[in-house]
């Protein structure tokens, strides 16, 4: 454990077992596509029953109208977001006839680009502007690499902690606001130079569909991979292939390099990108004789657009772009996005690994976390690359710093660290279950085969080797268990009254527009551009 880790858990222990430390708050978005019977994604508009996708505040849709969003409120207890959750699986299955929730990051069988219907969001500007700006995913990357699902795990660390921190490392004369960002930025460094040991952990899709390479079931990327069954191609020691180049992919994104440096540094890269205009995007077009094909013809449309395996956030306000709300008011909670859905777990994540995922985000916080220079963002960039491709390949070695070093003694270094980070956050909350949660995933660094990637493989060739059909499956099976368990009734009475007031919420939206979309659209850009001054 490295010299500063060690003072500032020792710093904290104090505080902690005193009751002065806050809790850790946490949400989950759950993504899953629809599917059908034989395992392929449904065509079917979003189910009326359960609300206005524009928006009901927990049940909604990402690119495609057929993939689902779970949104859960803020909780201090892991197991209090896992019951939410839950419910709104149980209710959504109360809605749904003859269709299933594939529990997998790696979509089901897929007919082509034009097999996954974009999402549709009404009449309203707003709703247009979301409908065109996946129109504008399509033009760019194609909608089958929009039909991959994850978790985002959302986290804010305790409000206490940060004036405690600015104490210990006698940064008083800053403000608090500015500090707490600089250190959440600290946090996202070392996320991005240690989040491979995440990938290998919980990655669970080293195998796909051939459908997902287009209508032929194969192109150039076929080559990093072989055939497993008739349908399905893998990577024999792959752990995440939804985070590899089959996956997320922005080469045009790939000229920001955003390193997370400074809140300022990336508020102005990303401002930078989508008023910058790109060739490329320019010949699609924008708005070509009253079709709108994109929202603008920039680097990025909007900042949303730009994928990163973690974000920083700030709960924005009506007129406010996300790194407007950061500007001014700092950074609230990080988004981690390089979750796979887990097809084991009935809700893809359950409570040991949150509690890894806290262990693990407050390790990066409390470590030292220097700026991340270009040469050394790249080799980061490939650090990732082996693992979601090769990541249990026993004799895979990572770049880190200036040495090679294996992928299972770097795991270790940080375990070892993230122990002591465990012992502080069961101080805090009176148990044993960050430790334990350590304790239960840490074996996965010495047998791989313990690993959700390799479960999965050893699943698939067991059922006989189909990728969709083997997920198909798992879907009914949980689909019985959601349908046979109860919920909470005056959660279920809540979903109900959230149905009815999203859809009269929507109404009202389309009712109150008086601009034109392009007018809508232009006053939105020309407030994105307008920086916000620190509150």
């Amino acid at each position: 454990m490295s010299d500063q880790l060690a003072k500032n858990v020792g710093q904290l222990m104090a505080p902690a077992r005193k009751g002065l430390l806050g809790r850790l708050r946490r949400g989950i978005e759950k993504e899953g596509l629809r599917v059908d019977a034989k395992g392929a994604i449904v065509q079917t508009s979003h189910p009326h029953a359960l609300g206005s996708k524009l928006t009901h505040p927990h049940i909604t849709t990402d690119y495609s109208e057929a993939l689902l969003e779970y949104i859960t409120p803020v909780y201090c207890r892991p197991a209090d977001a896992l019951s939410f959750l839950g419910d709104l699986v149980r209710f959504t299955y109360r809605k749904l006839d003859d269709e299933w929730l594939w529990p997998a990051s790696m979509p089901a069988r897929l007919a082509g680009n034009d097999s996954i219907p974009i999402a549709d969001y009404g009449t309203s500007n707003i709703g247009t502007m979301k409908y065109v700006y996946r129109k504008g995913l399509d033009a760019r990357y194609g909608r089958i690499m929009q039909s991959i699902a994850g978790i985002h795990y959302n986290v804010s660390l305790p409000d206490d902690i940060w004036p405690m921190l600015q104490e210990m490392e006698g940064r008083q004369e800053e403000s608090l606001q500015g500090f707490r960002s600089t250190r959440y930025f600290d946090l996202i460094r070392n996320f991005r130079r240690n989040s491979w040991l995440l990938l290998y952990l919980f990655g669970a899709s080293p195998a796909l569909d051939r459908s997902f390479l287009g209508e032929e079931g194969g192109d150039d990327r076929c080559d990093k991979l072989k055939p497993l069954g008739d349908k399905t191609l893998y990577a024999p020691y792959a752990t995440s292939l939804r985070m590899s180049d089959l996956g997320y992919q922005n080469k045009v994104q790939e000229q920001l390099k955003i390193c997370f440096n400074s809140l300022s540094n990336y508020v102005g890269t990303l401002r930078n990108a989508i008023s910058t205009e790109w060739p490329g995007y320019r010949r699609i077009g924008v708005d070509v004789d009253g079709e709108w094909r994109q929202l603008s013809a920039n680097i990025l449309q909007i900042e949303n657009e730009y994928y990163s395996d973690i974000r920083p956030k700030r709960v924005a306000r009506h007129d406010e772009t996300p790194t407007q709300a950061l500007e001014a008011r700092g950074v609230e909670y990080i988004e981690v996005r390089c979750l796979d859905l887990n097809p084991f777990l009935p809700l893809g994540i359950d409570e040991p690994q949150m509690r890894f995922m806290d262990t693990f985000l407050l390790w990066c916080l409390l470590s030292e976390s220097p700026w991340i220079p270009d040469e050394e963002c790249d080799r980061l960039d490939d650090n990732r690359r082996l693992v979601v491709e090769q990541g249990r390949d026993p004799a895979l070695e990572l770049q880190i710093g200036d040495r090679r070093v294996s992928l299972r003694v770097r795991g270790h270094e940080i375990i070892e660290g993230m122990r002591k980070v465990a012992e502080l956050l069961d101080t805090l909350e009176g148990d044993d279950l960050h430790v334990a949660a350590i304790a239960a995933i840490a074996p996965r660094l010495d047998d791989p085969e313990l690993t959700p990637s390799a479960q999965m493989l050893r699943a698939l060739e067991a059922h006989g080797g189909e990728w969709a059909d083997f997920i198909a499956d798992l879907a009914k099976e949980q689909a019985q268990h959601w349908r046979s368990t109860p919920m909470d009734e005056a959660r279920a009475e809540l979903f109900s009254q959230l149905v009815e007031t999203s859809h009269q919420q929507q109404h009202d939206i389309e009712a109150e527009d008086r601009l034109s979309f392009g007018q809508f659209l232009a006053e939105y850009f020309q407030r994105a551009r307008e920086p916000r001054s620190a509150t």
